[in-house]
């Protein structure tokens, strides 16, 4: 069977292997028009109030959209979209490395960010549209606030993200990559490429969503001015 969180073969040479169609692995049932609507709502919460956990969330969809739906249902579609509230206290953890993989040591406490290419910090992000959602991933300059690279796709394979990383690595190379530790940045194929390079590895602790927050405010921005305008 494919094993998505193998920690030493990429998914690709287990479909190999297996003599397996790739494009099999990113099959989805496809989403109910009411689930759509609940989640583009929650997404229109979230980027009005990104310090909103679950249950607030949940008060906000009752009140505005007149959704009556269940706490954890609300959370599984804040796990499934990748939102976490910035809210310096323990919340749910929503970005969880596989059980193979790899976490690395939070390395940016106390360090000042002085010049270009000292850090790079990355994300992702859910966006919603009117037929359904796409996930975007983008590669921040710390110094610079400038969007080294970025990617779509329309599902949570870490495949968008490495391709992202491998184009912004032809432009410049850091000194810290800075991610948290979903799966995708954990991956052995992500993590590969960036010791390739000899980039120093850094990942957000549990309960450290404040630590990516110039990435947090860039979402924001292009949810608010670019995307949900139309």
């Amino acid at each position: 069977m494919i094993d998505k969180d193998h920690a030493k073969i990429s998914l690709l040479r287990q479909t190999e292997l297996l003599d397996v169609s790739r494009s099999s692995l990113y099959y989805q049932p496809r989403i109910s028009p009411t689930e759509i609507r609940i989640m583009n709502a929650i997404d229109e919460i979230y980027t009005r109030y990104p310090f909103y956990g679950s249950r607030r969330i949940k008060l906000e969809l009752e009140d505005e959209y007149q959704i009556y739906i269940c706490r954890e249902h609300v959370q599984r579609h804040m796990r499934e979209m990748g939102l976490q509230a910035i809210y310096p206290r323990r919340k749910p953890n929503t970005s969880k490395p596989g059980k193979q993989h790899k976490k690395f040591p939070y390395l940016l406490k106390d360090i000042d960010i002085l010049y270009p290419n000292q850090v790079w910090g990355t994300d992702i992000t859910y966006i919603r549209l009117k037929t359904g959602f796409v996930y975007l991933v983008a590669i921040i300059d710390w110094f610079s606030r400038y969007i080294v690279s970025w990617g779509l796709s329309a599902t949570l394979e870490n495949d968008f993200c490495i391709q992202a990383l491998k184009k912004a690595l032809l432009k410049n190379i850091p000194w810290i990559h800075n991610s948290d530790q979903g799966v995708q940045f954990t991956s052995q194929d992500y993590i590969s490429v960036l010791e390739e390079k000899e980039i120093r590895i850094s990942m957000d602790g549990r309960g450290r969503c404040m630590d990516n927050i110039f990435t947090e405010r860039l979402w924001r921005s292009v949810k608010y001015e670019n995307v949900y305008l139309t």
